[in-house]
């Protein structure tokens, strides 16, 4: 190389290091670092102990083991109570959030249901398992009240907050707010121009849900009630607080085989767990497909 190459490239300017090196990245450093070390490499380490023994080696033992009748009765009744809680969320949701956004509410509603949807929607575990204990338990405050005041009892009803139906009303809790949350700006995409394009055509309100407004929203329903599917089968803390060992899902089975006693399989709840996985997977990318079309729709 020659001296006048050298000195050309001494000469030649530096671009700044906020070019080189570009900080604004720089933000994103710490939700990655969470996303990797609490969910990408717990995730993969779940799925690589799904497929090995306790010597280390590859096997199909533990995803075998997964075909036997508490397991598949566990994760028949979780996919139940997953069915019965997103689609009571989904049409109890999507009624307030329409009364709010298209019906004659008052505007002064909007803003605090909207906050106690984001707050309610998070509200899950212990606390939440302890309020409906509170309220809806066999000493609770409705149970004892109705008891007291009417002669109702809720047991003999056939009301069990420990049951089936009682874990189902208490996912409503959480689900009916994210279902608000979720389907309140599809329903604000809602064109006030096709509504009168359809009133002009002579189609009353019953046939513009019907043929115009329904079809553009049922991606958005269909997708929000898969995320609330996902949702509720991967809900661990709330079971296990309400029902303890009474009700066997999933999540309570899981939670017994990798809790550390004697008699548990950590690797056959690794396997539990893949299950699960797989499960709330396929929900997530139909939610995500849907509501990519019904993005489509409204743009």
């Amino acid at each position: 190389m020659t001296s006048q190459s050298l000195s050309d490239t001494s000469s030649r300017p530096r671009l700044p290091l906020s070019k080189r090196l570009p900080l604004h990245w720089l933000g994103l450093a710490p939700f990655a670092a969470f996303v990797i070390l609490f969910l990408i490499m717990p995730t993969m380490y779940i799925v690589i102990g799904a497929f090995r023994s306790a010597d280390g080696g590859f096997t199909l033992d533990n995803v075998i083991g997964l075909n036997t009748a508490s397991i598949r009765s566990a994760y028949w009744v979780s996919i139940k109570i997953s069915l019965a809680s997103s689609s009571l969320g989904c049409l109890i949701g999507f009624c307030m959030a329409a009364a709010m956004t298209l019906g004659g509410l008052p505007k002064f509603v909007r803003g605090p249901l909207l906050t106690f949807s984001g707050v309610a929607s998070n509200f899950a575990g212990v606390p939440l398992a302890f309020a409906f204990l509170a309220t809806l338990g066999p000493i609770g405050l409705v149970t004892v009240f109705l008891k007291t005041n009417f002669g109702l009892d809720l047991r003999l009803l056939g009301f069990n907050i420990l049951s089936f139906w009682g874990l189902t009303i208490t996912y409503l809790f959480f689900q009916i707010p994210l279902m608000i949350l979720i389907i309140t700006p599809a329903l604000d995409g809602l064109k006030r121009e096709w509504r009168e394009a359809a009133a002009i055509l002579g189609a009353t309100g019953p046939q513009y849900w019907r043929m115009v407004a329904f079809p553009i929203l049922f991606p958005s329903i269909l997708g929000t009630m898969a995320l609330l599917f996902a949702n509720s089968f991967g809900a661990v803390a709330t079971a296990i607080a309400l029902t303890g060992s009474s009700l066997n899902i999933v999540p309570i089975l899981l939670f017994a085989q990798i809790r550390g006693d004697v008699l548990g399989d950590p690797y056959l709840g690794y396997a539990l767990a893949f299950g699960m996985i797989v499960v709330t997977g396929i929900a997530n990318t139909i939610y995500i497909v849907l509501r990519a079309r019904s993005e489509r729709w409204q743009q």
